[in-house]
C-alpha cells in the first residue's frame, strides 16, 4: 500500500495561491466594468496584494494576497478604505495565517473586525488516482445554454447551505451571484455540469492560472446530496486539472463543513487558513 505524503504549504506556496487569487478578482472586476459598461469598478494593487470592487453586494468586493510582499502603510490602507466607503461599500481582507503578522496588526490598529474564517485546502498533482463515477451520474462541461441552469443550482445550494461546521461568513443576493457567476466565466473560467439520469443536478467550476488549478463554485440541488455528486465533480476537475499541466489543484471552504470533508477525502490536505476581516463604512 502506498502512503501518500501529504502537500506541505510553507509561505511561498501561500504567496503563489494568494497572488494568483488576487490577479483572479481584479479580471472578475474587470469583466464586470464591461458587463456593465461603465467604469465604478477599481482593482488597485496594495503592498503585493490587490483591492478589487465589482459592483454592490459582489463577492469580488474585497481585499486579497495582503501580507507576502511587505506591509501596506497606514496611508496606502486608507486610500482603499476610502475608494470602498465612498461606493458605500465595507471593505473585507481576506488574511492567510501565513501572512506578515504586522498585517494583522495593521488592520486592527484601523478598526477591522473578525468576521469568519475560511479554509484553503491543496493538492499535488502528480500521482494523481484514477477514478471511476458511480453509476449513474454523468459530468460533462456546460454548453452556453446552460448558464441560467448553473445559476439556479448554484442559488438553491446557497440558500440551503449544509448546516455542518461554521456558519458561512458572507451571504449574497440571487441577483450579485448570478452576475459574479458570469464575471467569472468571462474571466476564464471553465464550468461542469453533474447529471444523475440525465437531469442536472449539481455544478462545479475550475480556473487555471500559473500551475495552479482553482476549483469554485461547487454545489448539488438538496434532493440529490449524499449521492457522490461532489466527489464525481471533484475527480473530472483533477483530471482536467492535470491534464492541462497543473502541478496543484487547491479550493477553498467553510471550517469544518461537508464540502471540506468531501475535499479531504479526495486527497487534499489543509494548507491554510484565512481570517475575514471586516471594515463598514
Amino acid at each position: 500500500m502506498t502512503i501518500r505524503t501529504p502537500l506541505f504549504c510553507g509561505t511561498a506556496l501561500a504567496e503563489r495561491i494568494e497572488r494568483v487569487e488576487a490577479h483572479f478578482m481584479a479580471k472578475a472586476a474587470e469583466a464586470a466594468r464591461v458587463r456593465r459598461g461603465d467604469q465604478v469598478g477599481f482593482a488597485r494593487e496594495i503592498a503585493g496584494g490587490i483591492a478589487t470592487y465589482a459592483e454592490p453586494d459582489s463577492p469580488f468586493n474585497k481585499v486579497a494576497g495582503l501580507g507576502f510582499a511587505g506591509t501596506p502603510t497606514a496611508d496606502e490602507l486608507t486610500q482603499v478604505e476610502k475608494a470602498f466607503h465612498e461606493l458605500d461599500a465595507p471593505v473585507q481582507v481576506e488574511l492567510s495565517n501565513l501572512a506578515a503578522p504586522a498585517v494583522g496588526e495593521l488592520l486592527t490598529d484601523h478598526g477591522y473586525r473578525l468576521a469568519g474564517y475560511e479554509n484553503v485546502l491543496g493538492m499535488a498533482l502528480d500521482d494523481l488516482p484514477a477514478f471511476e463515477p458511480p453509476p449513474g451520474i454523468e459530468i460533462r462541461p456546460c454548453r452556453d445554454d446552460e448558464s441560467q441552469l448553473v445559476v439556479d443550482i448554484l442559488v438553491e445550494s446557497v440558500r440551503t447551505p449544509d448546516t455542518e461546521g461554521a456558519a458561512a461568513a458572507e451571504d449574497f443576493p440571487a441577483d450579485a451571484l448570478a452576475n459574479a457567476l458570469r464575471d467569472m466565466d468571462a474571466a476564464g473560467t471553465r464550468r461542469y455540469l453533474a447529471l444523475i439520469d440525465g437531469v442536472p443536478v449539481g455544478s462545479g467550476a475550475l480556473r487555471i492560472a500559473e500551475g495552479i488549478a482553482y476549483f469554485a463554485g461547487t454545489a448539488t440541488t438538496v434532493q440529490h446530496r449524499r449521492r457522490g455528486v461532489q466527489t464525481a465533480l471533484i475527480a473530472t476537475r483533477l483530471a482536467e486539472a492535470k491534464a492541462a499541466g497543473c502541478d496543484i489543484a487547491t479550493v477553498t471552504t467553510g471550517p469544518g463543513t461537508k464540502s471540506q470533508q468531501n475535499v479531504q477525502r479526495r486527497g487534499f490536505d489543509l494548507l491554510y487558513t484565512r481570517a475575514l476581516l471586516l471594515k463598514t463604512p
